[in-house]
């Protein structure tokens, strides 16, 4: 899906609520350690479903993978994924099945005034996070270096 319609199906959803803000950019985002939750979790589940052979290491793997990142995202407190918004003044942050899907609710809205952002470049992920600058407390989010999860979009926003 093209940045344009993210940001449209994001538009959508502030005017929805009442918020007058024109976004800028917005991406796909989930919790931070999603990815390494699941490969962590991929791993044990086939070292678990080897011992069944054939098959069962496949099925492990999958398992585990899913367990692993949903155990993950749990532990963050956010939704699994989001579509993050950035405007002059603001980030918001939607829960969304996918990137294609409406944004159901609004998790986050953080004013930019005040907002420090710092990113870490990892293997398969960058890593955002949104740190306000009084209280020190700290929104983790990675985005997928897929270029259609427009995450580098966000980032790229915010800098």
């Amino acid at each position: 899906m093209s940045e344009e319609q993210m940001l449209h199906l994001v538009q959508d959803a502030l005017r929805e609520r009442g918020i007058e803000d024109e976004l800028i950019a917005v991406g796909e985002f989930e919790p931070r350690g999603h990815s390494g939750g699941a490969f962590a979790g991929g791993m044990i589940g086939s070292d678990v479903g080897s011992a069944f052979g054939g098959v069962g290491d496949a099925v492990g793997l999958v398992g585990g993978f899913a367990a692993g990142g949903r155990a993950a995202d749990a532990a963050s407190g956010l939704p699994s994924q989001m579509l993050v918004g950035v405007s002059a003044t603001s980030v918001y942050g939607f829960a969304a099945a996918s990137r294609r899907s409406e944004p159901s609710e609004l998790v986050f809205q953080i004013p930019r005034s005040g907002l420090s952002t710092k990113v870490h470049q990892r293997v398969n992920v960058r890593v955002l996070e949104l740190i306000d600058d009084e209280s020190g407390s700290r929104i983790e989010l990675e985005g997928n270096r897929l270029p259609v999860t427009h995450s580098k979009d966000v980032i790229q926003a915010l800098s």
